[in-house]
């Protein structure tokens, strides 16, 4: 699910002026496991000597890296089920304190017709930007045994990694895949930085269908 996202470069001014921060990513419509995501975190203004305002939320942008791969798996991981995120050990501290939401124009499934597969794009109704939900992790990485050239990849990559949540879709996105990526709505941004884990369970369901327009590509 959610195997591929789309970003376009346009809805950057909108995502700076929504969090009251600096947001820039380059378009890209083929975001892809493996490569650099934009993200949003919170940042505490309890314990930032240069936070504007102290009765609302700051944010800023962190730079990930798409997927993880803990040392029992043998493929890498970009997705968790929010149904149990709050439960499972890869997953269950970092839904504490590594929330982010992840900027997009979209996301893409594929679906087999008439013998062949059609991509198709799934985005906002109005063109807007949408919010995806995502936990992030600091990389770790054994450089031990590895080429120069390697370690300087390594180190020009983003030091954190990201995965994105996933839910059962609504019925619009349904006929198309069995799971849809959780998006937070606008209005809920607060919530989702700011409340328990064991809250969230309700920003977990699927948005409404009416959000969503699918368009083949």
């Amino acid at each position: 699910m959610c195997g591929r996202m789309n970003f376009d470069s346009k809805h950057s001014k909108v995502i700076s002026e929504f969090f009251g921060c600096d947001f820039s990513a380059p378009s890209n419509n083929n975001l892809s496991p493996g490569q650099s995501v934009a993200t949003l975190i919170g940042r505490d203004t309890n314990n930032d000597s240069n936070s504007r305002s102290l009765d609302k939320p700051i944010f800023k942008q962190l730079d990930t890296t798409w997927g993880i791969q803990p040392s029992w798996s043998k493929r890498l991981l970009i997705n968790a089920q929010s149904e149990t995120v709050l439960s499972k050990g890869t997953f269950k501290e970092a839904i504490k304190t590594h929330r982010c939401l992840i900027p997009c124009s979209g996301w893409y499934e594929w679906r087999t017709e008439q013998g062949k597969k059609q991509k198709y794009l799934f985005s906002h109704v109005n063109d807007e930007p949408m919010l995806m939900a995502g936990i992030w992790y600091v990389k770790q990485s054994n450089m031990r045994g590895q080429s120069q050239s390697t370690n300087e990849k390594l180190s020009s990559e983003p030091k954190q990694q990201l995965v994105t949540l996933t839910t059962a879709p609504n019925l619009k996105c349904a006929e198309y895949h069995q799971r849809m990526p959780v998006i937070v709505l606008p209005q809920y941004r607060d919530f989702w930085f700011h409340s328990a884990a064991e809250q969230l369970p309700p920003l977990f369901e699927a948005i409404d269908q009416d959000y969503i327009k699918v368009t083949a590509t």
